[in-house]
């Protein structure tokens, strides 16, 4: 039988590959990479603390292999926020997860990723994040702060949005860490991979 670039075969295989093109993209690449360095110390800050939990935003995670890609997230965490004179360069604030509360678009996937192979929630029943500074950087800020997570804690600096008002107070970013950077670094199948990069993506919208 001749092939040619009309055959329904021919045709098939092309859609089948570029299926398969898209589903090799690793999300990490296009989003800003955080910065990872040794801890470094928090800064003590005096203010009212705005407090919040997981009804005031999102924590969620991206993570992909070669044959595609997961989302997930954490349905519990709380936190506070501290705004001193009304600028986030000069305020601070804190968030802890319960690593129990790990979700995915997969059940099976869920379970997989409570397992020591990756977070280990029965051994790390907690992740948090501790701002150490907040600047500004363009019409964004940079935000600076200790990660801990699966028991090892490195301080990563990321992109952020962040608004105040009198209402409210928004912070919401999109970043990257390596997961091997925090001691995760089950590999997956010899044929199906599990890239480095993990997308993290915060949303908060806190009430004052």
């Amino acid at each position: 039988m001749k092939l040619t670039l009309k055959s329904p075969i021919i045709h098939v295989a092309a859609t089948l590959l570029a299926l398969n093109l898209v589903a090799c993209e690793d999300p990490s690449d296009k989003v800003t990479s955080a910065k990872v360095n040794d801890a470094k110390k928090a800064k003590k800050v005096e203010g009212k603390a705005l407090d919040f939990n997981q009804d005031s935003g999102s924590v969620e995670f991206t993570g992909s292999k070669v044959s595609g890609s997961h989302s997930g997230g954490f349905k519990g965490f709380k936190g506070k926020i501290i705004v001193v004179e009304e600028k986030p360069e000069k305020s601070y604030f804190t968030v802890t997860i319960d690593m129990d509360t790990t979700f995915s678009d997969s059940e099976r996937l869920t379970g997989h990723l409570k397992s020591p192979d990756f977070f280990d929630t029965k051994a790390h029943k907690e992740s948090s994040f501790e701002s150490t500074e907040i600047k500004k950087d363009g019409d964004k800020y940079s935000v600076t702060g200790n990660l801990k997570l699966h028991g090892v804690t490195k301080s990563i600096t990321f992109p952020a949005t962040v608004a105040l008002t009198k209402e409210k107070v928004e912070l919401n970013s999109e970043f990257s860490i390596n997961r091997k950077d925090f001691g995760i670094v089950y590999k997956g199948k010899t044929d199906d991979l599990i890239r480095d990069g993990v997308v993290i993506r915060l949303k908060f919208n806190v009430k004052r």
